[in-house]
Order: structure tokens, then C-alpha cells, then sequence
């Protein structure tokens, strides 16, 4: 009986863990925590109104995603992304998801792109309902199944690391000028132009994705930079 309270705790304690991250990574694509602020795992728990422990747990998960880096004695830093640091994750992107994308299209059995529709969809309706955090997640999921289709693992791993390395600040400003959906559409268009063999215009179609998706992390930058 006491193995089994105990499981109950470590359940309860991680399930805690999980919501304080997925309430950081809100506040990380708001703009609420800033890029090159140091945060310490106290300060925060006090804003949540809980102990310490959980949110430096949560903090730790997020460094592991390179959404911060830990300071000894210090507390965490939130990941600074320059536009050369952005421009250089988008060329390596290209090269590698645009012309994988022309190879799935040409492999892929049609039932294993069409079970990627209700994640397309999701995007678009996440978009459509202000939920941004959800809008990341099944957009992550989307591409990297996607990928998945191509059978070579460390190359979905490869760009999810890059995904994580250029993940959208401010995303909260576009919001609400309804220019996540243009974006979020594009999922559903990709996904068409895969379905009816076209490998060339869903070549196109990619590029013009992760242009567009670079270009919404610039407008999301300047949006959000504080006044004067």
C-alpha cells in the first residue's frame, strides 16, 4: 500500500512538472519571459504559487528542449535566436525537408499522407481558436510525421532539434492580426499536392512554407520589442 501511495505522489508531482512547463512555454511565445533574461526557479514558483522544486524540474525539461540554458547558483536564461542564427536554421531546413518532401511525395502510400489530415486540420483550427501553444504542437507533429514517412529516423530528429532551436517568440501579436492562419493553411495545400502525386509543386509548396513560417518569426521579433 505504502509503493503505491508513493506512485500516486510521483504521479501527481509529475503531472504538476508538466503543466508548469506548458505554462512556461506559453509565457516563452507570448513574449511574457524574454530572450537573454535570467529567471530563477523561486521568483517563478512564487508566480505560480507553488514550491520551487516542480518549476525547476520544469525548467530543466525545458532546457532539454533548448527553450533555456541553466545558470549555476543563477537560475535559467531564456535561448537567444539572432536573425543570422534564424536564417541559418531555414537554409539548412530547406535543403533538407524541401527535397524530402519530393521524395515522400513520389513513395508514400496514399493512406500514410491522408492519416496526416486530422494534424492539418488541427493547425488550422488551433489557429482559428487563438490556441497557440496547440498551434505549435500540431504543427511540430505534423512536419516531423511527415518526415517520419521517409523512414530515416535521425533525420526527423535532426530537424526536430532545429524546429526547437527556431521556435516562434510573440507569436501572440500575429495572433491577433490573423496571420497564423495564411500559415496554417499551407499545412492542408502541402498536403493536397502530396495526395495528387505533384512532387514539384509540393517542392514549391514547402518552400514557400518555411519562407513564410521565417518571415512570421521576424514580424513576431519586431512586434515585441519593448518601446524605445
Amino acid at each position: 500500500m505504502g509503493h503505491l501511495k508513493a506512485s500516486n505522489l510521483i504521479t501527481a508531482r509529475e503531472r504538476l512538472r508538466d503543466q508548469v512547463a506548458h505554462a512556461l512555454r506559453a509565457a516563452l511565445i507570448s513574449g511574457e519571459l524574454r530572450p537573454g533574461q535570467v529567471y530563477s526557479a523561486p521568483t517563478l514558483a512564487e508566480d505560480f504559487g507553488i514550491s520551487a522544486t516542480p518549476v525547476r524540474e520544469a525548467m530543466l525539461d525545458l532546457a532539454r528542449e533548448g527553450l533555456v540554458e541553466p545558470l549555476r547558483n543563477k537560475g535559467f536564461r531564456v535561448t537567444e535566436v539572432n536573425e543570422r542564427d534564424l536564417d541559418q536554421y531555414t537554409e539548412i531546413r530547406t535543403l533538407i525537408e524541401v527535397p524530402m518532401v519530393g521524395r515522400i511525395t513520389r513513395t508514400a502510400a496514399e493512406e500514410d499522407l491522408e492519416a496526416l489530415r486530422p494534424t492539418a486540420e488541427e493547425i488550422v483550427r488551433a489557429a482559428r481558436d487563438h490556441d497557440l501553444i496547440g498551434y505549435l504542437e500540431a504543427d511540430r507533429r505534423f512536419h516531423l510525421s511527415l518526415l517520419a514517412l521517409s523512414g530515416n529516423d535521425r533525420l526527423v530528429e535532426t530537424v526536430g532539434d532545429l524546429r526547437k532551436r527556431s521556435r516562434l517568440y510573440g507569436l501572440t501579436a500575429l495572433d491577433r492580426r490573423g496571420e497564423l492562419i495564411p500559415s496554417a493553411e499551407e499545412h492542408l495545400e502541402l498536403l493536397d499536392l502530396m495526395l495528387s502525386g505533384d512532387a514539384e509543386a509540393a517542392e514549391r509548396c514547402m518552400t514557400r512554407h518555411l519562407g513564410h513560417v521565417r518571415s512570421l518569426w521576424a514580424e513576431g521579433e519586431t512586434v515585441t520589442e519593448p518601446a524605445g
